[in-house]
């Protein structure tokens, strides 16, 4: 049986530095630059994706709970300003209104653009 009482090796230093199983882990003091280097990026890869990450289930959760239910959706679309009748009936006067004003004009070689009164006939200079 061999003892190592007496002798002294990278196991023996590293129990009196801190632990012969940081040795092993990989510690900064046995690591070459390179690997440190390139320890510490992928760290630093590691801690912006998990901030990303946080910061996209902030994001869906927030858009979650803003984001209105189906009934409150039917509600509002109720409440929109185009959807009683009144409103519904000017708008599609208005757009008979212009419909027949472009007819007339297409039928015409008179230039309407200079008419006075638009809705009415004649009273402007002709082409």
């Amino acid at each position: 049986m061999v003892s190592s009482v007496g002798r002294s090796g990278p196991c023996r230093e590293a129990v009196r530095r801190g632990g012969c199983l940081s040795r092993l882990r990989g510690t900064a003091e046995g690591a070459s630059p390179v690997a440190r280097r390139t320890m510490q990026a992928f760290r630093k890869a590691l801690i912006v994706g998990a901030v990303l990450g946080a910061g996209a289930g902030v994001g869906s959760a927030l858009f979650v709970l803003v984001t209105p239910r189906e009934e409150r959706i039917q509600a509002m679309l109720k409440e929109m300003p185009g959807q009683d009748p009144r409103s519904r009936e000017q708008a599609a006067r208005n757009k008979q209104l212009v419909l027949a004003t472009l007819q007339e004009a297409a039928a015409t070689q008179e230039n309407l653009a200079w008419r006075k009164k638009w809705m009415g006939s004649g009273g402007g200079r002709s082409a």
